[in-house]
């Protein structure tokens, strides 16, 4: 490797898998290739469903064992919201909960009978979702765990604590808790107080960009890295990192992030607080750079994920043949409706959705595969829709990337429904802002827009361009917002 190429070892974990890439970046160059893939599997234990922490920890070492003997940096993303608490001595109080526990079930309506959700949105832009943080903390709050604790640290920035020692809270993935004001950047003080949250709890924040201290002696011993090794704290929350890697250049677009959720919105200079905007359910989330993530959460493949899962793992490419087989929009459902939230049982739930809207109710596998398909890019359409018209912010191209970039049937149908132009890909974008946050940190990259400039020259891409009209597509969303 060139004295003018370095490598950088991102760690990137999903709701269902993690990942450990290497990118090599130079002045005009940018290659990226995993080192080491690891499943995420959360356990049910007697007191609900919990992250594996430590198999994900372990998984992260073997990664960089992996990706050595020689790596310039490492920087961790990962899916928000979700904490570990610790000790007074630094030690985990057991495993994290995960976001999809039933705990926080009625926790929302004890939250707004002391601050209503209209000026809860107003101070901190967030989307109402059961699981943000503040609902989580509220639900803990007379938990011996809880009341021993002396840090909270999310998860990208817990795992970051036990490569290098340090401890600090990455601002992306903040803005997620419902406890940032975006426009200040900075907590907020307000909402908390009357919450009776303690912010002591949380490390001092810290920006994309920041270093966030080095491998412990440990930890080169145990992957056979070659030190010292900084860690960079990058942009934590895998949607900031993935909106990084948007390859859009001198365009007016909107993104679409794929994987287990679907993030559908818009790039910002400022939030969006209305009642409007609060009305539809639309989040303001921290991006690299003083932008804002505007966005809505939409549940995504989870759907297929869920229902793949139920039907024994078949091959994914023979059930979306099948279902490109299958008429268009026979059936839909709401992607983003609740009752799709937990694990289990998801075909038989798609389809009691079907039977009670008065639907045809789908029955094979490549009917139910159909089903989601369509109805994420209806869902895709109405957040691209009505984030334009919330934010005044006209679009000419949606920008797809993330894991639904490999579902041609999926990327066209987006396009039919918006009636917009879809370019589709990167496929690894999580990890490649990740990479390239770092390597803007060493000075091998410059701005947000030189970041997209070398990822739109040197990542492939495939565009898909709207097919038809979209009249049958916003009547499929008549008949779906009638019921």
């Amino acid at each position: 490797m060139s004295a003018d190429v370095k490598a950088y070892a991102a760690v990137d974990l999903g709701a269902s898998s993690g990942r450990v890439m290497v990118g090599r970046v130079g002045p005009d160059s940018l290659e990226l290739a995993e080192a080491h893939r690891f499943p995420n599997r959360p356990v049910r234990t007697p007191e609900g469903l919990r992250w594996d922490i430590l198999g994900l920890y372990a998984g992260v070492l073997d990664g960089l064992r992996a990706a050595g003997p020689a790596v310039d940096s490492v920087g961790i993303d990962s899916w928000a919201v979700d904490y570990g608490l610790l000790d007074a001595d630094g030690a985990l109080l057991g495993n994290p909960v995960h976001y999809r526990d039933a705990r926080t079930e009625g926790v929302a309506e004890k939250v707004w009978a002391t601050v209503p959700a209209s000026e809860l949105y107003a101070s901190t832009g967030l989307q109402y979702a059961p699981f943000n943080t503040l609902y989580q903390l509220t639900a803990a709050r007379d938990s011996a765990q809880l009341a021993c604790a002396e840090r909270l640290l999310l998860i990208p920035d817990l795992l970051s604590y036990w490569l290098t020692g340090e401890q600090g809270t990455e601002l992306t993935n903040a803005s997620t808790t419902q406890l940032v004001d975006p426009r200040t950047r900075d907590w907020s003080y307000d909402i908390a107080s009357r919450l009776g949250i303690d912010l002591g709890l949380f490390a001092p924040l810290r920006q994309p960009g920041d270093p966030a201290g080095v491998l412990r002696a440990e930890v080169l011993e145990e992957t056979g890295l070659s030190g010292p090794v900084p860690v960079t704290v990058v942009g934590s929350h895998d949607t900031a990192s993935a909106v990084a890697a948007v390859p859009a250049v001198e365009e007016r677009f909107a993104y679409i992030c794929t994987g287990t959720w679907s993030l559908a919105g818009l790039e910002l200079d400022a939030p969006v607080l209305s009642e409007a905007s609060r009305a539809a359910n639309f989040t303001n989330e921290l991006g690299l750079d003083g932008t804002v993530r505007y966005l809505r959460n939409i549940m995504g493949l989870w759907l297929l994920q869920e229902c793949v899962r139920a039907w024994g793992e078949p091959e994914l490419g023979e059930l979306l043949r099948g279902a490109a087989r299958v008429p268009a929009l026979r059936s839909v459902v709401d992607a983003g409706d609740a009752v799709f939230l937990a694990p289990g049982r998801m075909p038989e739930r798609i389809a009691d959705a079907c039977r009670g809207s008065g639907q045809p109710v789908p029955e094979s596998r490549a009917e139910i595969t159909r089903c989601i398909l369509d109805s994420l890019a209806l869902a895709h359409r109405r957040a691209v829709n009505e984030a334009q018209v919330l934010a005044d912010h006209p679009v000419d191209v949606v920008h797809i990337v993330g894991g639904g970039t490999r579902n041609a049937l999926l990327c066209q149908l987006t396009a039919d429904a918006c009636g917009l132009p879809v370019v589709a890909g990167p496929t690894e974008a999580a990890a490649l802002g990740n990479v390239l946050v770092q390597a803007r940190a060493h000075g091998l990259v410059g701005d947000l827009a030189g970041m997209r400039g070398l990822l739109a020259r040197t990542q492939p891409s495939t565009r898909y361009e709207p097919q038809g009209d979209t009249a049958r597509w916003r009547a499929a969303e008549a008949r779906l917002a009638a019921r």
